[in-house]
């Protein structure tokens, strides 16, 4: 009689969401980087604020502000909900159009706070999550309905932004949240008509 072999597998890491994990590991060494350097590469490379358009950096700024964060709880808190929504929203939306979501945000949350802001400074990838939030909601869209979940969405977390960036000063990007929202909105509303 002969023994039935084993069919026991070894599981294997697999890189699901390159998109959303290469975008974790950045932002975590930046995060390192800025611990190191005491903040100073923060300041540097990862976070904008107006500054001579003649300088690269200025440019690379707009950019690179989502992937900087002031301290360790900026970084785990923003990064939670960035590793439950982007293997999701990847999966739907495909790598390359939620990178290029990810560079819209954060080029329009960088410019609104050049322009509007110039006292402040911005850094932290809240604004792509509010923007993945938003657009998550809208995922289940279809040819002329709204889902209640994305109005909902929007009065809870972009109504909650509006009304406590209202004559406050607590350090926290709401202008950036408010932004992301609206990118993901309007994403979610341009995929659903692409698929028309």
């Amino acid at each position: 009689m002969k023994k039935a072999k084993s069919t026991k597998s070894i599981a294997i890491l697999q890189y699901n969401s390159p998109v959303t994990l290469t975008f974790v590991i950045l932002s975590f060494l930046a995060v390192l980087l800025g611990y190191i350097t005491k903040n100073a590469s923060t300041t540097l490379l990862f976070s904008t604020y107006p500054s001579s358009l003649v300088d690269p950096l200025t440019y690379f700024r707009l950019f690179g502000h989502v992937l900087g964060h002031a301290n360790w709880s900026h970084y785990a808190g923003n990064m939670v909900l960035f590793l439950v929504l982007g293997p999701l929203l990847e999966e739907k939306y495909g790598s390359k159009t939620l990178l290029r979501m990810f560079i819209i945000t954060a080029l329009i949350s960088g410019l609104i706070y050049m322009i509007f802001f110039p006292q402040s400074v911005l850094l932290g990838a809240s604004g792509i999550v509010f923007m993945m939030i938003v657009l998550s909601s809208a995922a289940g869209m279809r040819e002329g309905k709204i889902p209640l979940t994305l109005i909902l969405v929007v009065i809870v977390y972009l109504g909650g932004e509006i009304t406590d960036s209202l004559g406050v000063s607590d350090g926290i990007a709401h202008m950036a949240h408010i932004a992301g929202g609206m990118c993901g909105a309007a994403f979610g509303f341009l995929w659903a008509k692409r698929k028309k």
